[in-house]
């Protein structure tokens, strides 16, 4: 074998181990009707102590009622979304704070418009998905699921720069809770 060919070998073995030694997966799935939204649920559905979530829009109720099943499993759920999530009339925010949820509203001068999620400190969700219908079945759209820990540590890091920034969201008398 000659020198050149014994070296790229060698590196490609190094980086093939690399992803599958230390155990670093991505997923990439695409819409419409790509698989985001099953695999975010699938991914909700393993969670075991928490899930973070900074989501512009969440309107899925698929993926609502799946956080209320992890909510039932003792799952901690945190979730960050835009303000306009407090009025918008699809808005799952009412029907998830109603439950016992822990639901902030951004703040800041501008939107909020993160789509990531992060569960049990080893999985990442992220991408150009919003969390609704539209997204799922009309839009062109792309959704990441990663076990990469530095890339998880940085996006936890920013999840815990919103929480702190924003305003805990509480349902006003007669509000409805639309499911």
């Amino acid at each position: 074998m000659k020198p050149a060919l014994a070296i790229f070998a060698i590196i490609t073995c190094v980086l093939l181990c690399t992803s599958f030694c230390f155990g670093e997966e991505t997923s990439v799935y695409f819409s419409p009707n790509g698989g985001c939204q099953k695999a975010i649920i699938s991914e909700i559905s393993k969670a075991q102590k928490t899930i973070d979530i900074a989501m512009y829009y969440l309107t899925s109720r698929e993926i609502a009622q799946e956080l209320v099943k992890a909510k039932d499993r003792n799952v901690r759920v945190r979730i960050v979304l835009d303000k306009s999530q407090e009025t918008q009339t699809y808005s799952k925010s009412r029907y998830l704070i109603k439950r016992g949820f822990e639901v902030k509203y951004h703040t800041g001068s501008g939107l909020m418009h993160n789509k990531f999620a992060i569960i049990d400190s080893k999985m990442l969700i992220t991408g150009s998905f919003n969390w609704t219908p539209t997204a799922d079945q009309k839009n062109e759209e792309n959704l990441l699921i990663m076990t990469d820990k530095d890339l998880i540590k940085k996006y936890q890091t920013r999840f815990e720069y919103l929480w702190e920034r924003s305003r805990k969201g509480e349902l006003e008398e007669g509000q409805s809770d639309e499911e």
